[in-house]
């Protein structure tokens, strides 16, 4: 049975609040109305709650109503958790795959600009609505989906809408030379490094979109690449700051802090520091943590739960055992231990001392070139860059 396209009142609201905001373009505003983000979204979904601040669980046969209200709201929704091992309505342990906010979905989709006749590739099907939108105005549009059971979900649900996308499943990180060269690429899922066979896969002065940042944490910004006259490198600037789930192929074990911390703390070289919680953490997209991360590699950031005016952030190495602790505490300097070959915490106060002297530059001040040797950050107006 196709699907029977119906224009909610929360559909058009949603749009409205779109384009008022900005991040909804004329040329994409003909693709939201006949592509609704509710054709796509499984019957049971886990919106996130802006008020619970957590994922909630919603069913269509249960409350259609509400399935709805959040089908139409800007917010983002899991459809899968556990890489497809969880069962069960209450959420499971980690999310794996989703539909992205309406904002941030069109944020790149205009950065990517599209053409209409355009050979587009995506990389990273999920419920297939990108897919959906990017076919409406395309025409042409390959989608890679690394999981079996989401590409066929995907398949079916683009098929009943009547779609022209064409799903193909397997690991996103090869691209999809069978149907290149593309005039775009995008991916839709972190990135840990560009993989060089998207670079290889699009034409000279194609462009290329996708979430990048490093392992520290999850605060990526969102890369606009083009590709050089003799498709020899890919470069651009950063354009926002986003949150993704990994590229699977991409995606960081878990790290077990036992393995690290073997006893106590005051088992590592104890000293202070001056900086704040609120200077080090920011709020929100604060661009710090993404910037950090440039500096400071092969580390992980994991933030505990502030109690009793106390917040330990724990710093993990990639390449070893090292480790770091700094306890903030309201009121007073923070303490700090260390742990291991490498002094993380020190490498981390340099990288945040580096940001702060340079006026604290957004991510939009970034930018990243990429060719088949690896990757270099560089820094606008500044005249640094560094290889990562």
């Amino acid at each position: 049975m196709a699907y029977v396209r119906h224009v909610t009142p929360g559909h058009a609201e949603l749009g409205q609040a779109l384009v008022t905001g900005g991040v909804l373009s004329a040329d994409w505003a003909g693709a939201f109305a006949d592509v609704p983000r509710a054709a796509f979204l499984p019957e049971l979904m886990w919106p996130w709650d802006m008020a619970a601040g957590r994922s909630v669980p919603v069913s269509r046969t249960d409350d259609p109503e509400r399935w709805q209200a959040y089908a139409d709201a800007d917010c983002p929704v899991v459809t899968q958790w556990d890489d497809g091992r969880h069962a069960g309505t209450e959420p499971g342990a980690v999310a794996t795959s989703s539909a992205s906010m309406p904002s941030v979905v069109f944020r790149m989709l205009r950065d990517l600009d599209v053409r209409g006749g355009d050979r587009v590739l995506e990389i990273g099907t999920a419920t297939g609505w990108n897919a959906a939108l990017l076919a409406h105005r395309a025409g042409r549009v390959s989608t890679v989906e690394v999981d079996a059971d989401l590409a066929e979900r995907a398949r079916v649900s683009l098929e009943k809408f009547g779609s022209s996308a064409r799903v193909v499943r397997g690991d996103g990180f090869d691209g999809y030379p069978e149907g290149a060269p593309y005039d775009r690429i995008i991916g839709t899922c972190g990135l840990r490094r560009f993989p060089w066979a998207w670079v290889e896969q699009c034409r000279p002065g194609g462009i290329l979109v996708a979430p990048w940042g490093a392992h520290f944490s999850n605060a990526d910004a969102v890369a606009r690449l083009v590709v050089a006259d003799d498709g020899r490198s890919a470069s651009g600037r950063f354009t926002g700051p986003v949150e993704f789930m990994k590229l699977r192929a991409q995606r960081l074990p878990g790290v077990v802090h036992g393995e690290y911390v073997r006893g106590s703390v005051a088992e590592g070289w104890e000293s202070s520091t001056g900086i704040t919680e609120a200077e080090f953490l920011g709020e929100g997209f604060a661009p710090q943590r993404f910037v950090v991360g440039l500096r400071v590699r092969d580390c992980l950031q994991v933030e505990a739960e502030k109690r009793d005016g106390a917040r330990p952030v724990w710093f993990y190495g990639l390449r070893d055992r090292s480790w770091a602790c700094v306890l903030f505490r309201d009121g007073a300097d923070a303490r700090v231990w260390q742990h291991g070959a490498r002094r993380l915490w020190d490498e981390v106060e340099a990288a945040y001392r580096w940001w702060v002297a340079r006026d604290r530059p957004g991510c939009a001040r970034f930018g990243l070139t990429v060719t088949a040797e690896g990757e270099r950050v560089w820094l606008d107006g500044a005249g640094e860059s560094w290889v990562l």
